[in-house]
């Protein structure tokens, strides 16, 4: 009994891993749709917020950093304010970019 739950926490523990978000996959996809406004290091661009009229948060802020990673993915999935919701950015993807943003702490 005790090698039969030993067996399923390693296997468990595995799959988890094998699940787990790529923060390297992530930048790839951010690079491609996000920096354009967010710019490389998440810090936005400020050309991009003064024409479109909008404050953008620093993406490496305490209050952005706490946001945890459902109310990442709403606003890449459901845009928010003027930003778009970013359609590229999709399945394992959307786990990937959120977990590339969390990187991003100051």
């Amino acid at each position: 009994m005790r090698i039969l739950l030993t067996t399923l926490t390693v296997v468990c523990m595995s799959g988890t891993a094998a699940l787990a978000a790529d923060a390297k996959a992530g930048k790839a996809a951010y690079d491609k749709a996000c920096q354009s406004c967010h710019g490389p290091d998440g810090t936005p661009k400020d050309a991009i917020a003064k024409m479109m009229k909008v404050e953008m948060a620093d993406l490496k802020s305490p209050a952005v950093q706490a946001m945890n990673n459902d109310d990442f993915k709403k606003i890449i999935t459901d845009g928010k304010g003027k930003m778009r919701p970013v359609t590229s950015v999709t399945g394992a993807a959307l786990d990937d970019v959120t977990a590339y943003v969390h990187t991003l702490k100051k």
